[in-house]
């Protein structure tokens, strides 16, 4: 009897190929030829031929005679190609095989940020693919997102998937030393599992500048859902009044933006009372100019670090100014808004007007979770001439770590422990705690050069990293070949935001460190759970 070829398997795992009928014995068509067929995952595979394909379902014969059926979206895009061919007419060439199916056969895969890696494709899903490449007689296997994946090469034969940037990399102004960065057009997505494209923003759903605009305003006049629900409710002890730098000691119950800062931020549970208490602050200040622009400017960062609710923020931030104020880091995350809500081009214009003056350090980061590398190393070199080299060539580093190229990476972190610590007090801090980021990112890479989940023992396993008030201990699950959970359960965090939740989504999300990019507003935090992941991950390959 044949038998499926299973790749990886795992008895509690959910076979990708579903077996759908009874077994059933047919002669099978004069057309018919016996094939290997895959699974749309690329980790399973079984012998057999076509026998038809009606309503979404396909039937295929096993050389023992045994009839199985299974979806058609189950099968790789190849399968359903061979399925189009056989049909004959205009059908049979509606859609190109997929260059990414898991195959022996050498690729090689061109990056939107001009890095070629060569090697076999050993996996795919719906959102990455994974590469086997030997590099000095070692296999690695790396995982790159598919919205970063220029081109394939294979056999000679080059399938463009996604648009590049266009235009020539960014150059650096001669009259400021600052980099311009180019806008881009929307860049194409591979289709995602139900047919539909998925762009570069968070949401998955691309929009154009004036839908961008529709969904701000709509959403910015609108109150959100919870607002019924969440009475108002703050100390009575505290100065409404607001002054702008309070007189006498720090006293959280009486000072506002200090009530803000010590007893909303850090408490989950707060967060919405805390958003409401600053609309209602809007209203008592409505008359003065100075103070309602500081209680705009507070919403915008309010929804956007605590909630990431990326069209309010953009609102409020509007509202204050910040798009025709002075550059400061809420500028960039202001266009981190436009590019979660689905559009780069609008993203990029922001930050390519900002760079005629002084571009924040931010930036580097926001550049590098949206694919375009390049341009964010040109940042970071302008920055490191500017006198912030220690930070600079750390998030050139993150840059090339989120787009998998661990060699680059590691070189601008060796760059930042070669920096000799000096200056005043708080210089000297920050390049110090520079290093010990940079040192713990090059221990998590070296974890993720030899991670094979496939290959893991299952169990939980816990590991720690510094993190910005001290260690931050986390607990992963492994279970059936993939990582089921990750948790942060001990840290000394104050300013966390949103880190403790979205970071381990998106580890999970991504089945690993790679592509994973920091929460913004608490990058250090969130690079902490990510290197504690990795340490986490490497106890278990001893």
């Amino acid at each position: 009897m044949q038998k499926l070829r299973w790749a990886n398997m795992n008895k509690t795992e959910s076979l990708a190929i579903v077996l759908l009928s009874t077994v059933e014995f047919l002669a099978a068509p004069a057309w018919a030829e016996v094939r290997i067929w895959t699974d749309s995952s690329g980790a399973y595979k079984v012998d057999a031929e076509l026998v038809d394909e009606d309503s979404g379902t396909v039937r295929l014969k096993k050389s023992d005679g045994r009839i199985i059926s299974l979806p058609w979206e189950r099968l790789s895009a190849a399968d359903q190609a061979y399925i189009r061919s056989q049909r004959g007419g205009a059908d049979a060439t509606a859609e190109p095989a997929d260059p990414l199916v898991p195959s022996p056969t050498p690729v090689t895969i061109e990056l939107l940020s001009g890095a070629k890696i060569s090697g076999r494709i050993s996996a795919k899903d719906g959102q990455s693919v994974m590469v086997e490449a030997d590099v000095g007689g070692r296999t690695y296997t790396r995982k790159y997102p598919l919205d970063r994946i220029l081109a394939v090469v294979i056999g000679g034969q080059r399938t463009v998937l996604n648009e590049s940037s266009g235009g020539a990399s960014p150059l650096a102004s001669a009259s400021s030393g600052k980099p311009a960065v180019a806008p881009a057009p929307s860049t194409k997505r591979v289709p995602g599992p139900g047919g539909s494209a998925k762009s570069g923003a968070a949401t998955g759903a691309a929009r154009s500048r004036a839908e961008i605009e529709n969904l701000i305003e709509e959403m910015g006049r609108t109150p959100p859902d919870w607002w019924d629900a969440t009475p108002l409710d703050y100390p009575q002890t505290l100065d409404l009044a607001w002054p702008e730098k309070p007189a006498g000691d720090w006293n959280a119950q009486k000072n506002v933006s200090q009530y803000l800062w010590d007893v909303i931020q850090p408490n989950e549970n707060k967060w919405h009372a805390g958003i409401r208490f600053v609309h209602f602050l809007l209203e008592q200040h409505q008359g003065d100019r100075e103070k309602s622009q500081r209680a705009m400017f507070q919403l915008g960062r309010l929804y956007y670090l605590l909630l990431q609710d990326h069209a309010r923020a953009a609102f409020w931030w509007r509202k204050a100014g910040v798009e025709q104020g002075p550059n400061r880091p809420e500028s960039v995350f202001l266009a981190d808004c436009y590019w979660k809500l689905g559009s780069k081009p609008m993203a990029l214009d922001y930050l390519n007007r900002m760079s005629r003056s002084a571009i924040p350090i931010t930036a580097i980061k926001q550049l590098a979770d949206m694919g375009e590398t390049r341009s964010a190393v040109q940042v970071a070199e302008a920055a490191a001439r500017g006198g912030y080299a220690d930070l600079a060539y750390l998030y050139a580093g993150d840059a090339y770590r989120i787009e998998g190229q661990f060699d680059q990476a590691i070189g601008y972190y060796d760059k930042v422990l070669k920096i000799e610590p000096r200056g005043k007090e708080g210089e000297v801090n920050r390049i110090k705690r520079a290093q010990t980021r940079a040192r713990t990112n090059i221990g998590a890479i070296r974890v993720f050069d030899k991670l094979d989940l496939t290959k893991f023992p299952e169990g939980t396993y816990r590991g720690t990293a510094p993190a910005y008030a001290g260690e931050l201990r986390v607990e992963v699950t492994v279970q059936s070949g993939r990582l089921q959970d990750v948790k942060v359960v001990q840290h000394e965090e104050k300013q966390y935001y949103a880190a403790m939740t979205e970071t381990p989504r998106k580890i999970i999300q991504k089945q690993g460190l790679q592509g994973v990019d920091a929460t913004t507003g608490a990058t250090i935090t969130s690079e902490a759970i990510i290197n504690a992941t990795a340490q986490a991950l490497g106890s278990g390959l001893k």
